[in-house]
């Protein structure tokens, strides 16, 4: 049998005991029908020892690929449940349909089957819908949402959350002797939470914003303030020796061309971005070639990728490094007596390590991440400072 075949059969066996059954040899785990959602149907037995984390996904949603994104999770989920051999986690899979009131029957479900701890849901309506009933019954949420304003009493926010990677990069061009900074950012509700990390972050580390530029997404549009910026950032007199640009793939190819037609010094101004620039193929952009960015180490993604691959037989979407990390950190504290998964277990100051480094988990319920600055190269990125491997060298939001 070849290791793929061995990993997916165990993970079967694996699934099968977190669908209810009882006691901790696989042989003797109970019969009862298991429905398509791979869940018991009738009453789950208690079982004696064991800790319950449920998984909320949205494994039938009708939005677009989502059902795909939920098997990735899914599957990363299993994963990590597999690779640590922890015979004491039983996983309760639920499936949320992808709506706040499937995700409401979801938690439902799974805090009458005794859950501990609730990963997921995806969508902030979702995580909404839960959290009443999680905080009544006291189970924290460890969530993959991005929105901010679902955070806290109890919810916990594992995604990357926009503008916490700009202190990272902020510190490290200041760092390097970059003073004076200007940002070219687009006018979004992502481009303003970026803007106020930014300026916080330059003032917080002693360098100084003389300008920020606000561009629409319409490329015709990004002119006017591509040109304004220029002005700061010519080659015989630069007022300015950093910029922050912080694109993605859809607004990136538009606007780094206007900073050789707009005569903008790459050489003397050093060109900064955000984790959104961490996407294949960066380089092919030419201005922004020797650009600084933060992300997780690429490393960890890079191994996780490599074994989910061999594992299930394709490359998974980039979020479900978030589904490992989820259950490791879900086992690594199942071993912690009195309340396991207290809120003073989940923000422990040191953290956890995961496929994507460093986190932490702060009171409010939002996350902090050891990151790595990567500089753009023709083909691919190149780590130029690595990951810290202890918050105390973080720099904070």
């Amino acid at each position: 049998m070849t290791r793929r075949s061995c990993l997916v059969t165990a993970a079967a066996l694996l699934l099968s005991a977190c669908a209810g059954g009882s006691g901790t040899n696989l042989s003797s785990q109970s019969t009862q029908p298991l429905n398509a959602d791979n869940q018991t149907t009738g009453a789950v037995p208690k079982l004696a020892g064991k800790v319950k984390v449920a998984l909320l996904l949205p494994r039938t949603s009708e939005r677009g690929n989502i059902t795909a994104v939920a098997k990735s999770l899914k599957q990363s989920a299993e994963l990590a449940l597999f690779e640590f051999d922890n015979p004491n986690i039983v996983l309760i899979n639920k499936d949320t349909k992808g709506t706040p009131e499937g995700a409401r029957i979801a938690a439902t479900e799974a805090l009458s089957e005794g859950a501990e701890l609730i990963i997921g849901p995806l969508f902030a309506t979702s995580v909404t819908a839960i959290s009443p009933i999680t905080r009544q019954a006291n189970v924290p949420v460890i969530a993959f949402s991005s929105d901010e304003k679902v955070a806290g009493q109890g919810v916990y926010l594992l995604s990357f959350l926009a503008g916490r990677d700009v202190p990272r990069i902020v510190s490290y061009a200041r760092s390097q002797g970059k003073q004076r900074f200007a940002a070219l950012v687009p006018d979004t509700p992502y481009g303003q939470v970026v803007e106020a990390a930014f300026r916080r972050s330059v003032a917080q580390f002693g360098g100084d914003v003389l300008a920020v530029e606000r561009y629409p997404l319409d490329p015709n549009g990004m002119l006017d303030p591509a040109q304004r910026i220029s002005v700061l950032a010519q080659k015989d007199n630069p007022q300015i020796d950093a910029l922050l640009i912080p694109g993605g793939p859809k607004s990136l190819p538009s606007l780094s061309p206007l900073m050789p037609y707009f005569e903008i010094d790459t050489t003397q101004v050093q060109i900064l971005g955000t984790g959104r620039w961490d996407y294949p193929n960066i380089g092919r952009e030419k201005s922004l070639l020797g650009g600084w960015f933060p992300a997780a180490h690429p490393r960890g993604w890079q191994e996780f990728r490599q074994r989910y691959a061999s594992t299930y037989g394709n490359v998974p979407p980039r979020i479900s490094s978030l589904g490992y990390d989820a259950v490791s950190l879900a086992l690594s504290l199942s071993t912690q007596s009195g309340q396991r998964y207290s809120a003073r277990q989940i923000t422990r100051a040191s953290g956890f390590a995961g496929v994507d480094g460093l986190f932490r988990f702060l009171p409010d319920g939002t996350s902090q991440r050891g990151l790595a600055v990567l500089q753009v190269q023709k083909f691919g990125s190149s780590v130029i400072d690595g990951a810290p491997n202890s918050f105390s060298r973080v720099a904070q939001y």
